[in-house]
């Protein structure tokens, strides 16, 4: 078990996000550090920006909604060339641990969504895209952020991997149960859209990265700030789609994504002390469940149900940026803290 002063060192971070390829290796306050620092305070703004651009010119983004599959397909390339088969070593390592934050993940946020679209009346569409969110994997910074924290950045690649190889397999039936009361979600064809969009892209990074690896290497600084800037670029396609309807939604829209990010953060924090992982693992699971893929909520949401639907995604992906950066800043206080004690 590892003590409370015990930083993990995020080797090759695996989960989809705009700044895991800046986690490689880091030394305490070094310059990776400092990067990652940056990388989680800019991502948030960049998406910001993108949105409010959608927002201002809807025109500039007409008819780009068909793009938005293959713009997450380049991300998850990406997220693809950041992974070693270490990652997968470290799921067979911690069976137990793994396996608790991933049932954590596909419980606490669907069900988390479900009932937050219940409690707020959510219209059909909101209601379904909220749930599309808790019902995807891991996602945006998850790993930098756990490293921020902490925590225990091998657990939070773990569960990571394994929540995105799985996918395909449980977002569709997930999202069939619990939003299909709201709309028609047609499961076969979104489990398709998952492995052409998600799947197949992360292990064709992968591929590129175990046959050319001294040359990707090369490219990992680089990587972080790609998948920024498509993720950007599909949140402000998303918002643009439903521009007309943010100004009487967004309020309410808002109001729903903190509580999914906040109580999920917190729900994942106490699954870990539930399962006597321990703080850092705690932590790493905070994040773990907290944080989704939503990325892929947006574009599914916009394939199978309109983008109105896809808002939630766009706001969770600013917010839960933000409020993980701001938990992980509490959290590695407390930690320091702890350690002059």
């Amino acid at each position: 078990m590892r003590s409370e002063s015990e930083q993990t060192s995020p080797d090759s971070p695996a989960a989809e996000t705009a700044t895991e390829a800046t986690a490689e290796a880091p030394t305490e306050n070094g310059a990776t550090d400092r990067a990652a620092r940056l990388a989680v305070t800019v991502f948030p703004v960049l998406v910001l920006v993108a949105g409010a651009w959608g927002l201002a010119s809807p025109g500039t983004f007409t008819g780009w909604g068909t793009n938005v599959p293959y713009l997450l397909g380049v991300v998850m390339f990406c997220m693809g060339l950041t992974m070693t088969l270490t990652d997968f070593k470290g799921v067979a390592q911690r069976p137990w641990a793994v396996g608790l934050g991933l049932v954590a993940h596909y419980v606490i946020m669907p069900g988390l969504g479900w009932a937050i679209a219940h409690a707020l009346g959510l219209s059909p569409q909101l209601a379904a895209g909220v749930i599309l969110v808790g019902c995807a994997p891991s996602g945006t910074a998850s790993n930098v952020v756990t490293y921020l924290a902490r925590g225990d950045v091998a657990l939070s690649v773990s569960v990571a991997t394994v929540s995105t190889v799985l996918a395909p397999l449980i977002t569709p039936p997930l999202t069939l149960l619990l939003a299909g009361a709201y709309l028609p979600v047609d499961a076969g064809s979104m489990m398709t859209d998952i492995l052409k969009t998600v799947l197949l892209p992360v292990i064709a990074g992968l591929v590129v990265r175990l046959v050319l690896g001294r040359y990707v290497d090369r490219l990992l600084k680089v990587l972080p700030w790609l998948s920024a800037l498509t993720i950007a670029v599909i949140v402000a396609v998303v918002v643009a789609g439903s521009a007309d309807a943010i100004k009487s939604a967004a309020a309410l829209v808002l109001v729903a994504v903190v509580l999914h990010n906040g109580l999920g953060l917190a729900l994942g924090y106490g699954a870990g002390k539930l399962g006597r992982l321990g703080k850092p693992a705690s932590r790493a699971m905070a994040f773990e469940v907290g944080m989704q893929n939503s990325g892929l909520a947006a574009s599914l949401a916009t394939a199978h149900f309109s983008p109105l639907a896809a808002l939630p995604a766009a706001v969770f992906s600013v917010w839960h940026n933000v409020s993980g950066a701001l938990v992980a800043a509490w959290m590695s206080y407390r930690a320091r803290a702890a350690e002059k004690e």
